[in-house]
């Protein structure tokens, strides 16, 4: 069994699923929703030029009227370097554009509130490893791409495809890649620039191209790898694949589709548990040991504990075999809850050199499978290992989930007795505050529950302290934190 892709669609939501040789590795999520604007090219119309703002607003069919800026207009030869200050003038947007005129443009940023989208005239295709520059004539890579011999190579093999069309910038993605895979792309994004220019020859404001729903896109950016079958359960979904990919990538068409299963096609191989065991903190490992892993807002957190796992040998063994097996589970995580930026790293401190350098060697090995770019340093002075792993889009998490109204993203709460004990300072303060005859406390359940039993004797010496009487109400739809105490 080799590699799958499991499309699943609802009018709202496009899910993927990537399964290698049964396993669930990677998962991709399109709320219908959140999809924005940013990417498409349109064919639109200036509108009104504003001369004070070096600016000017464009009909692209949308509700409110999209803003293109003067610096945002090429090609850059309209721009006039000042090279005694050291930087570009930009001329009058009276000179770049005029009412009325048709314009080509690409929206970079999403209308937001009162504002509309805000656009370019520098239009870009991307795929998975080549951005396509109509009228550019050179080859760009990637910063990123550090070695000069990798740099060098990437582009020999490009620079045959730019022609007075367009050129190409070299993405990261395509560090490592061969010939193939980067002519394949070539003549993909070739072919839809084409059918823009041809688009563009209509008359009136339109869409001339919108980036690809998840679906195609996933597709399109699995083209040159090894795929045994692509299924997917909406028969809409199946046409427009199949569509897709004998007009622009007619190698893989026979691997599509359609499941007309009687299960949920997200239930083959337990990808629905998977995701749902995805979110949670705690990862088992098969032998007993597991991984703790932590995402905040400025890196991520991986912590490795023997747990059950007891070993055959000796401790050191038992040790090692946990970190090694837990490399290739680290790997896995990584993907399929797509975390990036920084990860560090926690091991099972270990003690000969050479069990460091397996584990660091499993590790980049078992990371070598990613799609996405990772680099990792070796074990600091602390026995910690450093990595990065480059974002390519929002995780798992926060996909699916958002703050918790109890704990605001905190991960912990008040516990039962910190409630109890804030609840007595309360009375207390009012107490001495204003001349009540009594007090209605009303909590949550827990607290409730620990008030009210007959061990707990502190609401009665609370009385005796106060000379007042505390009655409960119990509020089932309180949350564990929350109380209010009424003066009677």
């Amino acid at each position: 069994m080799g590699s799958e892709l499991l499309i699943n669609v609802t009018p709202s939501e496009a899910r993927v699923a990537l399964v290698e040789h049964g396993v669930l590795q990677e998962v991709h999520i399109e709320r219908r929703m959140k999809r924005g604007l940013v990417g498409n090219i349109y064919k639109g119309k200036i509108s009104r030029v504003l001369p004070g703002m070096q600016a000017a607003f464009v009909d692209i069919g949308l509700e409110k009227a999209a803003f293109l800026h003067a610096s945002d207009i090429v090609p850059h030869t309209e721009c006039v370097a000042d090279v005694e200050k050291g930087h570009f003038v930009v001329r009058d947007i009276a000179e770049l554009v005029r009412q009325g005129q048709d314009i080509m443009v690409q929206v970079v940023k999403d209308p937001l509130g009162t504002k509309g989208a805000r656009l370019t005239t520098d239009i870009t295709l991307p795929s998975r490893y080549l951005v396509f520059m109509p009228g550019s004539s050179h080859v760009g890579v990637s910063q990123r791409i550090e070695l000069e011999e990798e740099r060098n190579r990437l582009k020999q093999i490009t620079l045959p495809y730019v022609d007075d069309d367009g050129g190409f910038i070299i993405r990261t993605a395509a560090e490592g890649v061969g010939e193939d895979e980067l002519s394949q792309d070539a003549a993909f994004l070739r072919r839809v620039w084409s059918k823009v220019s041809e688009r563009r020859k209509r008359s009136g404001v339109s869409l001339l191209y919108q980036d690809l729903a998840l679906p195609v896109r996933i597709v399109r950016d699995f083209v040159g790898t090894e795929l045994d079958q692509i299924q997917v359960d909406s028969r809409g979904t199946f046409a427009e694949l199949q569509s897709f990919a004998q007009e622009f990538m007619p190698e893989i068409a026979q691997k599509i589709e359609h499941y007309s299963g009687p299960a949920p096609i997200f239930d083959l191989y337990d990808v629905e548990n998977e995701i749902q065991r995805a979110l949670g903190r705690k990862v088992e490992l098969k032998s007993g040991g597991y991984l703790i892993i932590d995402q905040t807002e400025a890196m991520t957190t991986v912590d490795i504990n023997t747990g059950a796992f007891v070993g055959h040998r000796n401790l050191e063994e038992t040790i090692f075999n946990t970190n090694l097996e837990a490399t290739q589970a680290i790997a896995r995580q990584l993907r399929l809850r797509n975390l990036g930026g920084i990860i560090i790293i926690d091991f099972i401190d270990m003690m000969t050199a050479d069990h460091k350098a397996r584990v660091l060697s499993s590790l980049i090995s078992a990371l070598s499978k990613d799609r996405v770019k990772t680099n990792v340093s070796g074990f600091s002075g602390l026995g910690l290992v450093e990595m990065t792993r480059k974002r390519t889009r929002e995780s798992l998490e926060h996909v699916v989930c958002g703050e918790c109204p109890a704990c605001h993203g905190t991960g912990s709460m008040k516990t039962v007795e910190t409630v109890s004990y804030e609840v007595f300072r309360e009375i207390i303060r009012l107490n001495r505050a204003y001349d009540a005859d009594e007090f209605l406390l009303y909590c949550a359940p827990a607290v409730y529950q620990s008030l009210h039993t007959d061990e707990n004797h502190q609401i009665a010496e609370l009385e005796v302290y106060i000379g007042k009487r505390i009655r409960l109400q119990n509020e089932p739809m309180y949350s564990q934190y929350k109380y209010d105490v009424v003066m009677m």
